[in-house]
């Protein structure tokens, strides 16, 4: 070979060995974590391998969320292994309905339930024993229940902080409140209560200076959570804006990515670094999850549901993922449903059949 002609070679050489490695390498759209086999729980509902998949249906709607949960599960292709709850005050819980969900012989589920324990008080006054007869009273319920679930005390705790000295809503205070519940359960022999922290995970409130005071400690935490959403609508419309007018980039719009990284404005590692950083160890569960458009403005939610596993196999500490399902949110304007469109339903089947939510149960 003569010299001069080497160059051409050795471009030619390059662009071969670079079509063969993208062949061999999947790309992040296109890898998926490795599902294992006969993957159980551990005594704090760990999982030896793969992903627990969980869900919550029928939010503010008048539909049993049993029976929402159910139809959910026949849409979606998979059983889910958690069945996310919300409760206040003194609601008596685990409700039969909630139960009988978890005996089902086929299909055992998990109860996550959420306990807004401060209704009609405040952190602080939990904290202080102001509630103490009513975690007594749910310690009781809980023994008698006698199987594992996760409790959630008061998810999203950054949109209820009035931060403001005395308030008994400071960050501070939910974290007394939290540990306090989480010592007395304990001390009244509860040792079935898996405990979550569940974050909103908001760049707003992880640059508030009294964001990190809201962790209660490790020692009474077992799970680290996020309840976080993503925009399938990339363009909105600016408020008061000439039609003509260049439309902004939706909020938090985004992929499945987007909701786990999200870093406080001003800069500082995103939630799920964070977590697994500051926390190193505890399991993380995305407590609450979903992919929406305006309601009316149906947006395919494809590409956020074909983003999840690629993002599970680069993310090991996530061991639960939960959608939540609804066609309105709190605020009547969000639509967060799995089959909005037939191309987001066939796009989460794809997903709820992955193996690697293949999970059994104790």
């Amino acid at each position: 070979m003569r010299l001069a002609k080497l160059p051409k070679f050795l471009t030619a050489l390059t662009a071969v060995l670079a079509g063969a490695g993208a062949a061999l390498v999947p790309s992040a759209a296109q890898a998926a974590p490795a599902a294992g086999s006969d993957c159980v729980t551990d005594a704090k509902l760990v999982p030896s391998c793969n992903v627990l998949w969980g869900g919550a249906a029928g939010g503010f709607t008048s539909t049993p969320r049993d029976q929402a949960l159910k139809t959910w599960e026949k849409a979606s292709g998979r059983t889910a292994s958690l069945f996310h709850q919300y409760h206040k005050g003194d609601e008596i819980f685990p409700t039969k309905a909630e139960i009988a969900m978890t005996e089902d012989p086929a299909n055992p589920r998990v109860l996550l339930l959420n306990w807004k324990i401060a209704y009609g008080s405040n952190w602080a006054k939990v904290a202080d024993g102001a509630q103490d007869r009513r975690i007594d009273a749910f310690a009781a319920r809980a023994k008698k229940f006698g199987k594992k679930f996760f409790l959630v005390l008061n998810h999203e705790p950054e949109n209820d902080v009035i931060a403001k000295k005395g308030s008994g809503w400071e960050a501070k205070d939910f974290a007394a409140m939290y540990r306090h519940t989480i010592e007395r359960l304990r001390a009244q022999g509860v040792d079935n209560a898996i405990n979550v922290v569940a974050y909103m995970g908001n760049e707003d409130w992880m640059a508030k200076s009294w964001w990190g005071d809201l962790y209660p400690g490790d020692d009474v935490v077992d799970w680290i959570g996020l309840d976080s959403y993503v925009s399938v609508e990339k363009h909105c419309p600016k408020a008061n804006a000439k039609p003509s007018a260049k439309k902004k980039t939706c909020y938090h719009y985004g992929d499945f990515a987007d909701l786990l990284d999200r870093k406080p404005k001003g800069g500082g590692l995103g939630f799920y670094d964070w977590a697994v950083t500051k926390h190193a160890g505890k399991p993380f569960m995305v407590a609450e999850w979903g992919a929406y458009h305006r309601v009316g403005k149906l947006t395919d939610k494809d590409a956020v549901y074909d983003n999840v596993a690629a993002e599970l196999a680069k993310r090991p500490a996530i061991k639960a993922i939960v959608h939540f399902d609804t066609k309105k949110d709190d605020q009547g304007d969000r639509d967060i449903s799995i089959d909005s469109t037939p191309a987001s339903l066939a796009a989460f089947q794809k997903l709820a059949a992955n193996p690697i939510f293949d999970v059994k149960i104790g």
